[in-house]
């Protein structure tokens, strides 16, 4: 579990691609240097590269490596590092740390894109676009992770949304390479996602149903 606040960027230092046969059977481990060393790496920990979580399968004093499955590397946009490319880090959240941030899973549920962006005032507005069926799961004012930064959701529609990035942000993270056109990981709400799970159901039986629901309803389904 992570907050989606980034502890620093990092540097890729080597990509080791396996398999080529299809796009799900291809297979990576890369090699990263945080900009500022980690401290205390364990064998098997989770870290966050581009809001992405893989697994640390070794590591010295300024780098380590993690294998990104096929499936993994199709999903997001991790299959596009090449060395010398900067990625967003985010260590796993330990309980008791502050939840700056937003729970965040590390899992990406697709690839959007930047579409506009514009200086206002000190800040940097972007303009995202993402697929139109995760459209219930972003809210105004609500939160949303790109590339591994938890962001408030200004304002949205079906296929796009919009953030604002405040110079902190913009100083620490990859946020100041982006440009229209480039792919970013995306995950939504994961409040959101269990909450849309759980009426599910209940909003298809609504639709279905002459009546609607009603309390005799919610007392049938257990209510």
């Amino acid at each position: 579990m992570f907050t989606g606040l980034i502890q620093g960027p990092g540097r890729v230092l080597g990509v080791m691609g396996q398999g080529a046969s299809s796009a799900r059977e291809r297979e990576t481990r890369l090699e990263i240097s945080p900009d500022t060393p980690m401290q205390g790496y364990v064998r098997g920990e989770s870290i966050a590269i581009n809001g992405v979580c893989l697994t640390v399968e070794s590591f010295s004093a300024d780098r380590f490596a993690v294998y990104a499955s096929g499936e993994t590397l199709k999903l997001t946009n991790l299959g596009k590092l090449k060395p010398g490319m900067r990625v967003n880090l985010e260590r796993a959240l330990a309980l008791g740390d502050r939840l700056g941030g937003h729970l965040v899973s590390g899992h990406v549920d697709c690839l959007a894109q930047v579409g506009e962006m514009r200086q206002v005032g000190q800040s940097r507005w972007f303009k995202i676009l993402f697929p139109s069926e995760f459209a219930t799961l972003v809210v105004p004012k609500g939160s949303v992770t790109l590339d591994g930064i938890s962001l408030t959701v200004n304002s949205c529609g079906d296929n796009f949304l919009e953030v604002n990035i405040i110079p902190e942000t913009w100083r620490n993270t990859t946020i100041a390479e982006w440009q229209p056109g480039r792919d970013v990981n995306m995950e939504t709400d994961l409040i959101g996602k269990y909450v849309q799970r759980m009426v599910g159901p209940w909003t298809e039986a609504k639709k279905s149903s002459d009546h609607g629901i009603s309390e005799a309803f919610l007392r049938e389904h257990g209510f």
